[in-house]
């Protein structure tokens, strides 16, 4: 195994966090139960103050799982079953839910849809995890609720509030937090500044720092970038007007800059130099919420921008110099009414009715070396009913959802697409604590933005004149019980299992020209075996019908001071005509392997918590056309603990050992090839240690 080199600061950190875990320990902790489980939602946090406010609906796991030392989505995200991250920077980190990444999902911060692609080799998600408080991940499409844009489901980003830390009778507080990451010489610095200067006014200023060079795989290999410089604002406000109303405003930015390769998802050499980037995000949104004493009304609505930029500077070299930028400006505004049927007309249950409105406006605008910037933008509007109708044991969630899409001209000549979806799911509960579930949701999402990279007028891209939106369906079945009482009196097992069925017509796919794929004509859409004056760079299509069908499967265990959760998931996609999967300019095919998942947790003390999680990945042979690259399996394992003294309230210790056993390995959801120079490695061994204040 190789050695790992700690530098000063990792000493310093290291000899505070070791000067916590050393103090004297407390009495034994008691575990609260476990909460609910979900059919259609798992709720990953990263603070467990927040866990009085479970949904019924959501699964909160931070117990398993080491989120304060998240310098990743990865970090997190990859304990949900059916879900996986790719990218090893911040510039590159891309979800996948079911095989398919975040182009197919609707992703929301603070509830600000975050649409459009910027380029191919990067990912569109772009938050640090250091300013979450939580993320709601929807594995698979299973209302109408979601809306458009969310064929494989969607993933809700939340930011910390000031009523999430303060403490009863305070008014105002502070955070500060510092951790450090051996493998990447990572140092990262936030502090959290809170208050509720009065009864019905609460306001919140973070700002965070994150530095780090290249990380180091498992052979000691550089990977990605060096000198990341990331910074991270987040503004937050809310009031209470009356009793009823309440209004919030926020800001937040993610901004990374450094020198990352021309195409972050290939590690870099001489055909990927390393050159200046910048890519920022910023995020403006207002909330409302009206929730009168009255079961008929419970409003909430909200308005946002947010915007996306990749800056590069290449020293003057032509081609690489560019702004590209994506913008969405939109709102929605739902409302929430309780109805007793037996009122209505005597049939016997109770009506959660759910209306609402949605719209929103994307923007790409690219300018390369400096040059006129060429525009282009598409508007989606939606308007859907959901009624949760509780009958009993017996449950009926039947929705509709009209949604109105005006594509882009650059795209598809500004066609408008005028669309109905349904959907339909049902539970029942054949036992104490036991359901069986089953859903069936239409699927809808109208042709996206062109990459904006690519936004070109169409001088450089063919894109077929009838090309068709994708529609398909999603359906679902499954049972989820909870067990008590089975080795002592106030422990709980918790069982899920579902199996899945989405199907995808009309996909839209972008290919690529390069390699043996050069030539394509910009009037025909066809492939050429060399380069021609009308060659395009890329082409895009409506690509075969695809079938994804998977299982998940996940078990949560809790009893007084242990908890334990098992899962495993797999997901298998095949097209229609060839039966090849479903292609991807990540890796080798949307494939992302079986996974199996353990993740332990033991509090000796009420101040002590120990962890431990294990991914086992199998390998993939993607049944995609020209490539029968096999995808190794790898098996990783992280190990934690926590410390918060009673000597000094507020002070809490982490310190974990993350690839304890330095394995080489590639995510399934990375870059993927039978040559090294081609794959996007993951780090090797890493020592974390952080430091938490809050007073």
């Amino acid at each position: 195994m190789r050695e790992v080199k700690l530098s000063s600061r990792l000493t310093v950190l290291s000899m505070g966090v070791a000067a916590a875990l050393c103090a004297q320990a407390a009495s034994a902790a008691t575990a609260a139960d476990m909460p609910n489980t979900t059919l259609q939602t798992i709720t990953v946090t990263a603070n467990s103050s927040v866990r009085d406010s479970v949904q019924e609906d959501s699964v909160y796991i931070d117990d398993y799982t080491p989120a304060a030392q998240a310098s990743h989505l990865s970090d997190f995200l990859d304990v949900v079953p059916g879900v996986s991250v790719g990218g090893t920077s911040s510039v590159n980190q891309r979800i996948r839910v079911r095989g398919l990444d975040d182009t197919n999902l609707k992703v929301t911060i603070d509830g600000a849809r975050q649409e459009g692609a910027l380029f191919y080799h990067m990912g569109d998600v772009t938050i640090d995890p250091d300013l979450l408080k939580q993320a709601e991940v929807s594995v698979g499409n299973n209302s109408v609720t979601l809306g458009n844009d969310a064929i494989g489901g969607a993933v809700a980003f939340e930011t910390v509030d000031a009523a999430d830390l303060l403490k009863p009778g305070q008014k105002v507080g502070a955070k500060l937090h510092t951790g450090y990451a051996s493998n990447n010489d990572e140092l990262l610095t936030s502090a959290t500044v809170y208050g509720a200067p009065t009864e019905n006014v609460d306001l919140l200023a973070y700002y965070g720092k994150r530095d780090a060079d290249a990380g180091e795989d498992g052979k000691g290999r550089k990977i990605q970038t060096e000198n990341s410089e990331g910074e991270n604002i987040l503004l937050k406000a809310g009031a209470y007007v009356g009793s009823d109303h309440h209004v919030g405003a926020s800001f937040s930015r993610t901004e990374n800059k450094g020198k990352f390769p021309l195409r972050p998802d290939f590690p870099a050499g001489g055909w990927n130099p390393i050159i200046p980037q910048e890519v920022k995000r910023d995020t403006y949104a207002l909330d409302y919420a009206y929730s009168p004493a009255n079961q008929l009304v419970d409003v909430d609505a909200n308005i946002y921008q947010t915007s996306t930029q990749i800056l590069r500077n290449s020293d003057g070299i032509p081609g690489f110099e560019f702004d590209a930028e994506v913008k969405t400006t939109g709102g929605k505004i739902q409302n929430t009414s309780i109805v007793d049927s037996s009122i209505i007309n005597g049939v016997p249950g109770v009506h959660k009715l759910i209306a609402g409105v949605e719209h929103y406006k994307k923007e790409s605008e690219m300018a390369r070396d400096f040059g006129k910037a060429s525009t282009d933008e598409a508007t989606n509007t939606s308007v859907y009913l959901e009624d949760q109708w509780q009958m009993g044991k017996l449950s009926l969630t039947p929705g509709v959802r009209y949604d109105r899409y005006e594509s882009p001209e650059y795209v598809s000549a500004g066609k408008t697409y005028d669309n109905i979806v349904g959907a339909l799911a049902a539970s029942y509960e054949i036992a104490p604590r036991t359901q069986l579930f089953a859903s069936y949701t239409q699927l809808f999402n109208g042709p996206d933005l062109s990459q904006t990279i690519f936004n070109s007028d169409g001088v450089d891209t063919y894109v077929n004149n009838d090309l068709k939106a994708e529609e398909g369906d999603n359906a679902e079945v499954g049972i989820a019980t909870t067990l008590r009482g089975l080795t002592m009196a106030d422990d709980s097992l918790k069982l899920s299992a579902k199996y899945f069925e989405t199907n995808i017509e009309n996909y839209i796919e972008f290919v690529r020209a390069g390699g043996s794929r050069t030539g394509m004509n910009c009037t025909t859409g066809q492939l050429g075996t060399s380069a021609a004056p009308e060659a395009c760079q890329g082409v895009i299509n409506n690509d075969e019908d695809f079938k994804i069908k998977g299982v998940e499967l996940s078990a949560d265990y809790r009893a007084d001071n242990f908890n334990m959760g098992l899962s495993y998931a797999r997901a298998r996609s095949k097209g229609e005509d060839t039966g090849y999967n479903i292609s991807s300019v990540s890796g080798s095919g949307s494939e992302s392997g079986d996974k199996y998942m353990v993740n332990l947790g033991y509090a000796p003390t009420s101040t002590t918590e120990l962890g431990w999680r294990s991914t086992y990945v199998a390998d993939v042979t993607p049944n995609t056309a020209g490539d029968d690259n096999e995808k190794p399996g790898y098996d990783v394992h992280d190990i934690f603990m926590t410390y918060a003294p009673t000597q000094i309230e507020g002070l809490k210790a982490t310190l974990g050992v993350y690839n304890i056993f330095d394995e080489t390995y590639a995510s399934h959801a990375s870059r993927n090839s039978i040559d090294d120079a081609y794959t996007d490695f993951e780090m090797g061994r890493n020592i974390k240690t952080s430091l938490t204040y809050q007073f």
